[in-house]
């Protein structure tokens, strides 16, 4: 059984170890040091005071049995801190390594979006980023209808390579 549901504090470690992949290896965040679940505690705290975080769980083993494991997550936080961006929100979606590219980028961000229409926050807008290159992720941005409207040069540097970043929006 596959479902998406919100993220707990018991999720942290799980939530941790999918991103701690992609600062290992990866460029899609341009963090260095792996997270720690106290970290990640942290991070679900402070996100889920007003943001949704939402977990896509469920996989079948070998056998056939049924166990809950976090295959996903997506969140959204504040833009930028000052008062005028409070209509604004900026998104992320980590999916567990070999998970990719079976739609659980696409319900991830389906129900996310949907929770942030029909939530009190007011939202006008939100913003996706990507550290390019990136073909899923700017698949999966311009499938929902968001817009590219941004595009920085060698914006970070990670693995002894500069790295462009695009920012993709769309309104809400």
């Amino acid at each position: 059984m596959k479902k998406i549901r919100p993220a707990t504090l018991v999720d942290a470690a799980a939530i941790a170890e999918i991103y701690n992949y992609y600062i290992r290896n990866e460029t899609a965040t341009f963090e260095e040091e792996p997270l720690t679940v106290g970290e990640a505690e942290e991070r679900i705290r402070k996100v889920t005071e007003k943001y949704p975080w939402i977990v896509y769980v469920g996989r079948e083993n070998e056998e056939g049995d049924k166990e809950e494991e976090v295959l996903g997550y997506a969140y959204a936080a504040p833009f930028h801190g000052r008062a005028a961006y409070r209509f604004t929100a900026e998104f992320s979606i980590y999916l567990r390594q070999g998970y990719s590219g079976q739609g659980i980028g696409s319900a991830l961000l389906k129900d996310l979006l949907k929770q942030l229409k029909d939530s009190d926050l007011q939202l006008h807008s939100i913003i996706g980023g990507v550290a390019l290159p990136n073909e899923a992720s700017v698949r999966l941005h311009e499938k929902f209808g968001f817009e590219k409207v941004c595009h920085y040069r060698e914006a970070g540097y990670k693995f002894d390579q500069w790295i462009d970043v695009a920012y993709w929006q769309k309104m809400l």
